[in-house]
């Protein structure tokens, strides 16, 4: 698919930005390259935002609220929100046009990741979306204004950003394969110091991103296998 091609598919996406700490100019060079490899070079519009002088989890959300409030405020329809440490893995613009398909024909759906953390996940009509139950992760996805303007008019209860989306994502989707990941760089959020070292030690998030969700596509198999090894078990112990 060409250039053009793939910047008429983002095109379904009516404002596009991308959240960053001021300070992080190397973030932003970073993201820039990666958005340059899916079609959204001329897009994206970074966001710049200070860091929160008490509460970065506070900052995260009301770097969140930012960007739909600039999207709402350009009348946009849909809006589509990155964090800064993007990173783009397994892309496919046949999977991007069959989550675009899904999204332009489905009217019930409020929010959409590119990515993320899962509780559980079933397949839809469209073979690239998944509907998801949503853990946690909000650093690539698209929301439809209706649910941006519910978001922007809930004030911060000292609960992280994706605490929140758990709670009222009711019918959230996702693209399969996930193609949009965090990077591997250290988090600027100090209360996630202990996890984010342990999540690094398993080799980040990118790869317990995967794991998640290939164990919840396959979960049933993976039911299954471990009911016939313990009836199997149980049958052998029988016989001794």
């Amino acid at each position: 698919m060409t250039e053009s091609s793939l910047t008429d598919l983002w095109a379904y996406f009516d404002n596009i930005y991308c959240i960053s700490l001021n300070e992080r100019q190397d973030r932003r060079r970073a993201a820039r390259s990666q958005f340059d490899k899916v079609g959204l070079a001329d897009r994206v519009e970074f966001v710049i935002v200070e860091k929160h002088p008490d509460d970065a989890e506070q900052g995260i959300f009301e770097s969140h609220m930012a960007c739909m409030r600039k999207g709402i405020a350009a009348d946009a329809q849909t809006m589509m929100i990155f964090e800064d440490d993007i990173v783009f893995d397994r892309f496919r613009a046949a999977v991007l046009a069959d989550c675009i398909d899904f999204l332009s024909k489905t009217l019930s759906w409020k929010i959409f990741f590119l990515g993320c953390l899962v509780y559980r996940s079933r397949k839809t009509e469209n073979r690239a979306v998944l509907k998801v139950r949503y853990r946690s992760l909000a650093h690539a996805y698209a929301v439809e204004r209706g649910f941006a303007e519910m978001l922007v008019a809930m004030p911060w209860k000292k609960k992280p950003y994706d605490t929140l989306l758990r709670h009222v994502a009711r019918d959230s989707f996702a693209a399969h394969p996930a193609f949009a990941f965090q990077s591997n760089a250290r988090t600027d959020n100090k209360r996630l110091l202990m996890l984010d070292r342990f999540r690094r030690m398993w080799g980040g998030l990118a790869r317990i991103q995967k794991m998640n969700e290939w164990f919840h596509h396959n979960r049933m198999a993976i039911i299954g296998v471990h009911l016939f090894i313990i009836v199997f078990l149980l049958m052998l112990a029988a016989r001794s």
